[in-house]
């Protein structure tokens, strides 16, 4: 088998595991997000304040992951690009 093809299907492999794994952390943040909601409905004891600054800190933590998926997209496709035009 060409080293190119094994290395396209490396990649192939490794953005797959990504993905799946990607896609499970999502879902753990998203019951999470929910949870700390019905919590934070709960505890009428917390301050608006701090229920403003776990409300925020979940908003940039959900940003963040998206950036980052955003970004391991890009540069898989720029890798996926390099092995399409290397000439097989």
């Amino acid at each position: 088998m060409d080293q190119k093809q094994i290395a396209k299907q490396m990649i192939q492999f490794n953005k797959t595991a990504f993905d799946n794994s990607f896609n499970a952390m999502t879902m753990v943040y998203e019951q999470n997000e929910k949870m700390v909601g019905t919590y934070l409905q709960q505890a009428t004891w917390m301050p608006e304040e701090g229920r403003k600054a776990i409300e925020n800190w979940m908003q940039s933590y959900k940003k963040g992951c998206e950036d980052f998926k955003k970004l391991a997209d890009e540069n898989y496709q720029k890798v996926e690009a390099f092995f399409a035009g290397s000439g097989e």
